[in-house]
């Protein structure tokens, strides 16, 4: 990686070949379609490989493209999201069991509750899609975030409940 941050071609070209994996599992965990999950991932990589000089090993590398590529995947879905609106694409006001995946449905509705989230209580988001979506461990998010660790699984804890609300399906 230190060579890749020196700006060496090849060694940048082995790290984003490396993480391209990594990361398109991670914008998959957000976006409903495939071709939409790899915009989002050639859009972190993008990210990842015009900032990798600025990681200063503040926190692991796994949870600095944890962030990328979670943001990277949120950018994408809040972008589409406005060309529909801007479109004046009739939205479905819920999801069409019949026409959409049990998966894609349940993606969108994490989606749209991550939109609320982060419009009611934008201190919780970051937290919370680290651990939950990201998979880091709470002292790698304490870390990533530069935040005490009781902070973290405060944030943590309140997002979920947040979330949970959101996210009950019927009966």
């Amino acid at each position: 990686m230190t060579t890749a941050q020196a700006g060496d071609p090849g060694s940048m070209e082995y790290l984003l070949a490396r993480l391209r994996p990594v990361v398109l599992r991670r914008c998959s965990r957000f976006l409903p379609h495939h071709a939409d999950a790899e915009e989002a991932a050639q859009d972190a990589l993008l990210s990842i490989s015009t900032h990798l000089g600025r990681y200063g090993g503040h926190g692991s590398f796994q949870g600095w493209v944890t962030v990328i590529a979670s943001n990277a995947a949120r950018s994408t879905y809040r972008s589409m999201r406005r060309r529909a609106e801007d479109s004046h694409a009739d939205l479905p006001e819920s999801v069409d069991p019949h026409t959409t995946s049990v998966i894609a449905g349940t993606r969108l509705d994490l989606m749209e509750a991550l939109a609320a989230l982060e419009q009611r209580h934008p201190t919780l988001v970051e937290a919370f899609v680290l651990r939950d979506l990201g998979d880091l461990t709470y002292v790698q998010v304490a870390e990533q975030l530069d935040a005490p660790l009781s902070t973290v699984k405060d944030r943590i804890d309140r997002a979920r409940h947040f979330m949970r609300e959101r996210l009950v399906i019927g009966p």
